[in-house]
């Protein structure tokens, strides 16, 4: 079925709307005699395109840490900044370690005089002076003492917080200044080549994703396409959604990661099969408001026909619910066919 713009309101304002557009082209096109060239074209023609089902996603890293402190404590030192790349164990940032390193010294001291007292207590012993009763204490304390410097040292050394992966800093918590506590958020790191989308997926289309062998990730907003490394679905059904969780690991590949960080949308399409549907190119759909329409070429001038879509296939490009029809041709750029519709007139 073929729906034109014929209404008086719809027309009027689709078509001043790319007027507006050519007048402006007009003055580029003759600065520019590249413009004058024509427009490319295609056939529209059923294909052959994958059947998916469609789910809203959101990225996250695989590898990422959310690194706390173990010591109470004022931040006397930050050394890295959000979107700065570290390596594992680099020093992120120190706590004022005075406490820590008092109970340290504390520790050291008892344990100088459990040393002395158990000295003393074994050269008594040897004499028949004292209990065997009274040399197991000394010993016992000795024991004592040298856990208690053990557990100092580890305080101190709590003082420096290390990063304890290699990657980017996607978050920092807390600044110069501050109070550390156990357990507060400090800094979020992120290993940038491992990213997975997380999907949900209605439990009654549970079995077409389980079928399913490959996945495609769509950025809307980019356009950009990546084939799916490989797909997990957790075994569990979320109780109160009634979905269960599905994971699509991304391709381990800089250039094509280039610009894709965690916590960005995106579009998760599970591939169940295979299906014929009449598509145009994303390039050659004019969108003004909730309207869309084609330039279609060939047969005398050309002529602006809306179109009603339907939804973006694997190969990214858009399903023609109605409007086309198999063989006729459809301009890719409608913005240069606008001006030069506009130029014959």
């Amino acid at each position: 079925m073929k729906t034109s713009l014929n209404t008086p309101n719809q027309y009027g304002r689709f078509v001043s709307a790319v007027r507006a557009a050519a007048v402006i082209g007009i003055t580029v096109a003759s600065l520019t005699p590249a413009l004058a060239e024509s427009a490319a074209t295609r056939i529209i023609e059923l294909r052959t395109v994958q059947l998916t089902l469609p789910a809203e996603a959101v990225l996250e890293a695989t590898r990422q840490a959310t690194v706390a402190t173990q010591v109470s404590g004022r931040i006397v030192e930050v050394l890295v900044e959000a979107g700065q790349r570290v390596k594992a164990g680099q020093l992120l940032m120190r706590i004022d370690a005075r406490e820590a390193n008092e109970t340290a010294a504390a520790a050291r001291a008892q344990l100088v005089q459990a040393e002395a007292n158990f000295q003393r207590t074994r050269d008594l012993f040897k004499q028949k002076f004292v209990s065997q009763a009274a040399l197991d204490k000394a010993e016992a304390d000795i024991k004592t003492a040298r856990a208690q410097v053990a557990a100092a040292g580890a305080g101190v050394s709590h003082s420096t917080v290390t990063a304890p992966i290699a990657g980017i800093v996607a978050e920092r918590h807390a600044e110069l200044g501050e109070l550390a506590a156990p357990g507060r958020p400090l800094v979020t790191l992120f290993e940038p080549k491992g990213l997975r989308a997380i999907a949900n997926i209605p439990q009654f289309r549970l079995k077409e994703a389980q079928r399913a062998t490959k996945a495609r990730i769509e950025f809307p907003e980019s356009r950009r396409w990546l084939d799916g490394a490989r797909i997990e679905i957790l075994p569990t059904v979320d109780a109160k959604s009634h979905t269960a969780t599905a994971r699509v690991y991304l391709p381990d590949d800089a250039e094509a990661l280039h610009g894709i960080v965690p916590g960005m949308a995106a579009r998760v399409h599970f591939v169940i099969g295979t299906v014929q549907k009449l598509t145009v190119p994303a390039s050659a759909i004019l969108r003004r408001g909730e309207i869309s329409a084609v330039y279609v070429v060939g047969n005398g001038p050309a002529r602006l026909r809306q179109v009603r879509l339907g939804e973006a296939v694997a190969d990214g490009e858009i399903e023609v619910l109605s409007g086309l029809a198999t063989g006729e041709q459809v301009s890719l750029d409608p913005v240069k066919t606008g001006i030069e519709l506009k130029q014959t007139k």
